[in-house]
């Protein structure tokens, strides 16, 4: 390509002494060059003239050519330049539902207004889940979570810590212990429950088993807004994690639990081990860790 440069230059300029000096090269230089690409293409590009130089019939058939092959590499080297600048490019996020509360829409906000040329999209689904669909290559980075005794696999993704999330109890706003700076969950062994699921184990409501009652499963229901609107209007109360309840409504009682009863799951950002980043994940997870500060400061 280099070549095709300086017969381009050469051809354009009618000189080979001009050539080089557009291209900072000798004059002696740019023949040496020339004379490579003849042999290359076994025919003479040029007829070298007292003053100057003037294409042949072979160069006046390659000069579209290279300039067309030239015209393809400049324009491939400004597409990877705008990928690094994020003028140009993909971001392929997955999370789980209570980072898709307000966590992720507030980081994707602040990504798309600095790189409005960026695609987005986003996946919710189950962690394990959407670490399959990281490994298959479907999407670019995977918010996931976990408690300390369910580590996952370190030696395939790169694990990142982002946040820990507490869990709270969403309580009636007149419920006897609404005011409370924190609640124990034995406090609550007698209440309604609402859950994902009527086996607890399966639920943030595990904790009340280890701490040692089994909840009384009232209402079933997987979405945050259900849950709470039944937990607004007095039918129950629930656990949520804190990325959760920083989109909950306001006619609820959040109360942090107290710290012997309070399961705490850890997020993490996940990529594939051994695997170069994209420029526009890189630039994502600045602005997640921007978003998830007011978790953390709790």
């Amino acid at each position: 390509m280099a070549w095709l440069e300086v017969f381009r230059t050469a051809a354009r300029l009618g000189s080979f002494t001009a050539a080089g000096e557009r291209l900072g090269f000798t004059q002696s230089a740019i023949s040496r060059q020339i004379s490579t690409l003849e042999a290359e293409f076994g025919a003479p590009l040029f007829d070298r003239l007292a003053r100057g130089v003037r294409l042949t019939e072979h160069g006046r058939t390659l000069l579209p050519h290279a300039e067309a092959l030239l015209e393809r590499l400049d324009g491939t080297r400004r597409d990877l330049a705008a990928l690094t600048e994020l003028n140009l490019g993909r971001l392929r996020v997955g999370a789980f539902d209570s980072a898709n509360a307000a966590l992720v829409p507030d980081a994707l906000a602040a990504f798309r207004a600095a790189h409005p040329l960026v695609g987005v999209s986003l996946t919710e689904g189950l962690s394990s889940a959407l670490l399959d669909r990281l490994r298959d290559g479907a999407i670019d980075l995977a918010l996931v979570s976990a408690y300390p005794e369910h580590p996952y696999d370190t030696e395939l993704f790169d694990l990142r810590p982002l946040v820990d999330d507490p869990v709270l109890v969403a309580l009636p706003p007149d419920h006897a212990l609404a005011g409370r700076a924190s609640v124990q969950l034995a406090e609550l062994a007698g209440e309604h429950w609402i859950a994902a699921s009527r086996r607890a184990e399966s639920t943030l409501l595990a904790a009340c088993v280890r701490s040692g009652f089994r909840p009384r499963i009232e209402y079933e229901v997987a979405g945050w807004p259900a849950k709470l609107g039944l937990v607004a209007v007095g039918l129950g109360v629930t656990l949520i994690p804190a990325l959760a309840a920083r989109a909950a409504r306001p006619d609820v009682a959040l109360v942090p639990l107290h710290p012997d009863d309070t399961p705490v799951r850890l997020v993490r950002t996940a990529t594939l081990r051994d695997r170069s980043v994209p420029p526009a994940v890189t630039a994502f997870l600045g602005h997640l860790a921007a978003a998830a500060e007011p978790t953390a400061r709790g």
